[in-house]
């Protein structure tokens, strides 16, 4: 957490704000992010423009007018928005200020997430490594069913892996495989065509969902504005375990996978 709607979110709020400004100056309070933040990071994104904010993975893509900033708000970062004299929070570890009197604010009290300098984001070990976008058109049942052939790990495994698939964090992949009526448990490898189709299916929409919706606010998530999201709102099986489901009223069943809570039912999901 953030998974991948919550950093689409960041991004759509953001974007429209960010492009074509150009950044000014930069503070840093805390560098020892998950990497250590560019010691020179002022001298380096003084006077550029920002030509758009894109999104890979979880990762935030910032595009300058010569480089990039590559931002992840690891587990419990957030970047707002904020006029120029807001004051300083603990916890707010970098200011980027615009021109026109703003501030993007990073805020991360786990300090797990991070914000690096690079010429070319395809070309950094962060992104290059990173699997298929599952909210792109290269992502359908036959792309899912060629990365589980000859796969023995459990299906919830496979699409949680960013090398294989991106963004799929703990909370949509319960969701996805719930709606796609797949036990989480299922061996990768063991998958029809079909099913695969319909896990594809139900992984697309249930993105696209949690992103209309702003994301999941379980505890400090908030978009570029300090908006939360209502996702949460609308879980079949995440966080819902010894619950009813709604569909067949059997109760909710959890278990951990890889030190994950997986949350299922046991009647409307098969292996």
């Amino acid at each position: 957490m953030p998974e991948l709607p919550e950093v689409e979110t960041v991004r759509r709020s953001l974007a429209p704000h960010l492009r074509g400004r150009r950044l000014i100056a930069a503070v840093v309070r805390e560098a020892r992010l998950r990497w250590p933040v560019p010691a020179d990071l002022e001298t380096r994104i003084r006077g550029r423009q920002i030509l758009g904010l894109q999104r890979r993975g979880k990762y935030l893509l910032m595009q300058l007018d010569d480089a990039w900033l590559i931002i992840h708000l690891g587990m419990s970062g957030n970047l707002r928005l904020l006029p120029a004299d807001t004051p300083v929070r603990k916890h707010d570890h970098i200011d980027l200020l615009l021109e026109g009197g703003q501030v993007l604010r990073y805020h991360d009290p786990r300090r797990f997430g991070a914000l690096l300098w690079t010429p070319d984001p395809a070309g950094h070990p962060l992104i290059a490594s990173l699997g298929v976008e599952p909210l792109s058109d290269e992502f359908d049942g036959a792309c899912l069913h060629a990365v589980c052939q000859g796969r023995s790990s459990a299906i919830k495994q496979v699409i949680m892996d960013a090398h294989l698939l991106v963004g799929v964090g703990n909370i949509y992949a319960n969701e996805a495989l719930f709606h796609a009526g797949v036990d989480p448990r299922t061996r990768a490898g063991r998958l029809s065509r079909p099913r695969c189709a319909r896990l594809a299916t139900a992984i697309k929409e249930t993105l696209a969902r949690a992103i209309e919706a702003g994301g999941s606010t379980l505890r400090d998530f908030v978009d570029g504005h300090g908006n939360p999201g209502w996702f949460q709102q609308t879980y079949r099986v995440y966080g819902r375990a010894g619950q009813p489901c709604t569909i067949c009223g059997s109760l909710i069943r959890t278990l951990r996978q890889n030190a994950r809570a997986t949350c299922y039912c046991p009647r409307c999901q098969r292996r």
